[in-house]
């Protein structure tokens, strides 16, 4: 059984370069150990070594002049909700201006791009690109629904009487005037379609998704955010998704949802809309496996109750 030193201070537990390695005392030949992964070059990182994408990329930065963390990479690093689930993402995305050699380096995608300081941040000692310039490059890799999404993630905000108020990461009329203020950028048009398609106060993807369905389905607009009022001394009720004209109200059971805590709340939300005189429907993920006509069929059923007629 081969026993190898301890690495030295923090280095045991992230990923580093092969200068601070050495810069930390440990040894050429501990420093070429197989308990090292060697994902790129004079990059080291200890396996099994639990540590968050920024500490991950670190070392990616210190290597590279004046790159920062961009595109997939940085929308991760930010928690925007992307369309495919892994944690893991192999591929990083690493930035230069424009007269700058282009990032290249194994398990890395290099991009050139005119970035001002503005449009980056740093996050834990590493540049990134803001979450409203991330937003902008997606728009070149994502499709228009889940880049709605991302934008509803960005400007959420509301102000409820059941949990702490939630600010917008990037405030809704911020995000309009950066994206108005572009041209020729890859991505443009589809980012601008966006702006108009987004609304503030949806909570998750499959809230913006269900939103987005109803609307292309030809339903009266369903609004995020509305709030039901009640008499005084009374608490208001906000579901998911609302349509005033005709009161009726949608609710996308998630996960959440499951918890005994959550179902008791839901029980007295859906108790004060239907006592206000709203009709609710309720979408599951099952509802959303058998299509998007079975969804939209149950809202216009309700809808239909409360005198809507389509066309």
């Amino acid at each position: 059984m081969v026993v190898r030193p301890r690495l030295p201070g923090i280095l045991a537990s992230q990923s580093f370069t092969f200068r601070e390695g050495l810069a930390a005392g440990a040894t050429l030949s501990r420093l070429r150990a197989k308990d090292l992964q060697c994902p790129s070059r004079g990059i080291r990182v200890p396996y099994d070594a639990p540590q968050t994408l920024v500490e991950r990329v670190r070392p990616y930065v210190h290597l590279g002049q004046d790159v920062c963390i961009s595109h997939v990479t940085a929308a991760l690093i930010h928690g925007m909700p992307l369309p495919w689930f892994a944690e893991d993402i192999k591929t990083l995305h690493l930035t230069r201006q424009p007269g700058m050699s282009t990032p290249r380096r194994k398990g890395a995608t290099g991009h050139s791009m005119l970035l001002s300081g503005s449009e980056i941040m740093t996050i834990h000692g590493v540049p990134v690109t803001t979450p409203a310039r991330t937003f902008l490059d997606l728009a070149s890799v994502l499709d228009l629904d889940d880049l709605v999404a991302v934008a509803d993630f960005l400007i959420c905000a509301h102000n409820r009487h059941f949990e702490a108020r939630k600010r917008a990461i990037v405030p809704e009329a911020k995000l309009r005037d950066y994206i108005g203020e572009k041209f020729h950028l890859p991505g443009l048009g589809r980012a601008r379609e966006a702006m108009g398609l987004m609304r503030v106060g949806a909570d998750s993807p499959p809230e913006t998704k269900l939103r987005l369905l109803l609307r292309s389905a030809g339903l009266p607009e369903f609004v995020p955010n509305h709030t039901i009022y009640g008499e005084p001394g009374e608490y208001d009720a906000y579901p998911d998704l609302a349509c005033e004209k005709y009161k009726v109200c949608g609710e996308y059971e998630g996960a959440i949802h499951q918890t005994t805590r959550k179902q008791l709340y839901d029980r007295t939300r859906d108790e004060r809309a239907a006592a206000r005189g709203w009709l609710q429907v309720k979408v599951y993920g099952a509802d959303f496996a058998r299509g998007q006509k079975h969804v939209a069929a149950m809202f216009a059923q309700a809808l239909a109750q409360h005198g809507w007629r389509p066309g």
